[in-house]
């Protein structure tokens, strides 16, 4: 059983919401379900992929944050603060990650654990570094 399924080009990851330790972020990110993005490759963290999304507002402080998230690991940066040193973002980590940006530095939420087939979220994370940006969508687990 999962909270949550992550769809990355078809593949599709099993999940869980880290309710105890980011319950307003896992909260506002239910809310938002199902949604439905492309991913790119990061530029500055290592090995994860990332969904920007602008000046977006989600209306969330740091909770959980990290500048090192594990493979599997999702997190968000809130974004939408007067002193935000980027924009609002999904990231998810497939391997070696040191969340960062041009302006240096960053934490973001850890608020989702990718479960399963790490392997595989390994392999689509090099797909989309040398193939391009791929379609991804998280729906609610059964």
């Amino acid at each position: 059983m999962a909270d949550i399924h992550i769809d990355i080009a078809g593949e599709v990851f099993r999940a869980r919401f880290e309710t105890q330790d980011a319950p307003k972020t896992v909260a506002r990110f239910r809310a938002l379900l199902p949604f439905s993005d492309r991913i790119i490759h990061v530029r500055w963290s290592g090995e994860a992929c990332w969904i920007p999304m602008g000046e977006r507002d989600l209306s969330l402080g740091f909770e959980n944050a990290t500048s090192h998230p594990a493979p599997g690991h999702v997190i968000v940066y809130p974004g939408g603060m007067p002193t935000s040193l980027s924009e609002t973002e999904i990231l998810v980590a497939y391997g070696p990650c040191s969340f960062a940006s041009k302006a240096g530095q960053l934490a973001g939420n850890h608020f989702l654990t990718i479960t399963e087939k790490l392997d595989v979220l390994a392999k689509i994370g090099r797909s989309v570094l040398w193939d391009g940006a791929k379609a991804i969508t998280f729906r609610a687990g059964s």
